[in-house]
């Protein structure tokens, strides 16, 4: 059986492909309830791990809520702690057992349909995600049992779903729409052209480290102001359960609610709601100016093809989003009634072979390498795969460069990056893939530690071919060969950040 699991940062919520219908996933919580979602939570009981509505289900001051905010840092591994009270796990560790709750979450469902096929599915992963992120998502999900046909893009896939809701506000003339995808960790927004089930990603960008989270740690510091306590010092268990009063007061709000009460310490605090949206407000226009480039410089979508914004993402049910979004575009703001599960539906088109929606992705990270130059004496940048790249028609990128080399070694640092800084031709954010040292020389071939090997400049080392392959799911390897010296490099994205085989 397939599905489309939207991993999210404080939720998961899963699809089912059933003849044409894409039904959400109901999973039994700790109380025999039927739920809609899985928390994104895990916690240490003794020495076990617990994921999802089991670690949720008593008060363990092991819990972990956000841990994929993880993935989103430039140097995340698999060996990344995650902190569990006054323990830490591998980041690695923590991700399969999550993944395997929920593969487990999913053989239930299954039995009950006495269904006993393989289960597979279509992983979502945020727009900007780098190499790292995605590898170690797959990694996770394969191990925790299922088989991963690929991984896609949150905003594309919210895409499929709109235009299978919405399909009739697309017309010759505006023919695309732009995704506006605010979780609870990261925001998105993907500008795709539709054309009947064919989609193609025009552009993507995004902020990796803003959400609901960073509402909800805003609203909790203004509860503690509220209640005079704003200089308390708090543990990291009762940090927790103000934020889950956070969490919970912001997800009931409605756009007519005045007041925000928070519980603090057993008694009721009040923060007005004109104020929580006045301290918000700059990270919501952070994604407005973040999605400006999708739009163009008039800001305005009256004489562009765009048919309209479409909000997803659990972030967006805040009143105030589609609000400001409104006061910007008008009518064409459009909210999906599923915002939380919008992303899980369009992944479960995308993994149905019946549905024959396509989709063709652009690159939203390029690749680049810096080389060091003039016997070490300096070093520059040299971007391989650009951003907004196509891949070709079996979903892959392969660049191939052939140089001579200039120097006894090569010192490569391989990086993945959003954009290019025009004025300095260098880029600015960007995550380390690999660091790679090759011998030019076939002397050198067997020589353990090349850092220790004098470099040495001449006109007469030997031909390089180097090849930078960015698979169908957005994940990069680097191959160096010396075809004459019979020398091989792969410098592959390793779940422990960087790897040389």
């Amino acid at each position: 059986m397939r599905f489309g699991i939207d991993f999210g940062t404080t939720r998961t919520v899963i699809a089912a492909v059933d003849r044409g219908n894409y039904p959400l996933v109901n999973v039994i919580d700790a109380n025999g309830d039927a739920q809609d979602h899985i928390p994104s939570v895990v916690a240490l009981d003794g020495d076990r791990l617990l994921a999802g509505w089991s670690a949720v289900s008593r008060d363990y001051p092991t819990l972990a809520r956000s841990f994929k905010r993880l993935l989103g840092s430039p140097d995340v591994t698999a060996d990344t702690p995650v902190d569990l009270g006054d323990e830490s796990r591998p980041l690695g560790e923590v991700l399969c057992t999550f993944a395997t709750g929920v593969i487990e979450a999913l053989r239930e469902y299954q039995a009950a349909l006495d269904d006993t096929s393989e289960i597979e599915v279509m992983l979502g992963v945020p727009a900007n995600s780098r190499s790292a992120q995605r590898l170690l998502t797959l990694d996770a999900f394969t191990r925790g049992g299922a088989n991963v046909l690929g991984l896609v893009n949150e905003p594309s896939a919210a895409a499929f779903e709109y235009s299978h809701r919405h399909a009739r506000t697309l017309t010759s003339k505006r023919s695309s729409v732009i995704v506006y995808d605010l979780g609870g960790g990261t925001f998105d927004a993907t500008l795709v052209r539709i054309d009947g089930h064919q989609h193609d990603v025009e552009n993507s960008l995004g902020i990796s480290h803003l959400g609901g989270d960073d509402f909800d740690e805003i609203l909790a510091d203004m509860a503690l102001d509220a209640a005079g306590r704003d200089a308390d010092a708090f543990g990291r268990r009762a940090r927790r359960r103000l934020l889950d009063e956070a969490r919970t007061a912001k997800e009931q709000l409605k756009p007519q609610s005045r007041r925000l009460v928070l519980e603090i310490s057993y008694e009721d605090v009040i923060v007005g709601v004109p104020e929580f949206y006045d301290a918000v407000t700059p990270l919501v226009e952070r994604t407005l100016d973040a999605m400006r480039p999708l739009i163009g410089s008039s800001e305005s979508l009256t004489d562009t093809e765009v048919a309209g914004v479409y909000l997803v993402g659990g972030a967006s049910s805040l009143p105030l989003v589609p609000r400001l979004l409104r006061e910007r575009f008008g009518r064409r703001v459009h909210r999906s009634p599923l915002p939380t599960a919008s992303t899980a539906v369009g992944l479960a088109i995308a993994v149905d072979p019946n549905s024959g929606y396509l989709l063709r992705d652009r690159l939203s990270r390029g690749v680049g390498v810096f080389r060091e130059r003039d016997g070490g004496r300096g070093v520059s940048f040299d971007p391989l795969v650009a951003p907004g790249t196509r891949p070709d028609s079996s979903g892959t990128i392969r660049i191939t460069r052939r140089y001579r080399a200039a120097h006894n070694v090569g010192w490569f640092r391989f990086v993945e990056y959003s954009a290019l800084d025009a004025s300095r031709d260098t880029p600015g954010d960007l995550a380390l893939i690999a660091e790679v040292l090759v011998p030019f020389d076939g002397a050198l071939k067997d020589v353990a530690d090349l850092t220790q090997v004098p470099v040495e400049h001449s006109d007469l080392w030997p031909e390089v071919e180097e090849t930078v392959t960015i698979d169908p799911d957005g994940i990069a390897s680097i191959r160096i060969d010396v075809p004459s010296q019979g020398i091989s490099v792969l410098a592959d994205v390793s779940l422990s950040g960087r790897g040389v085989d």
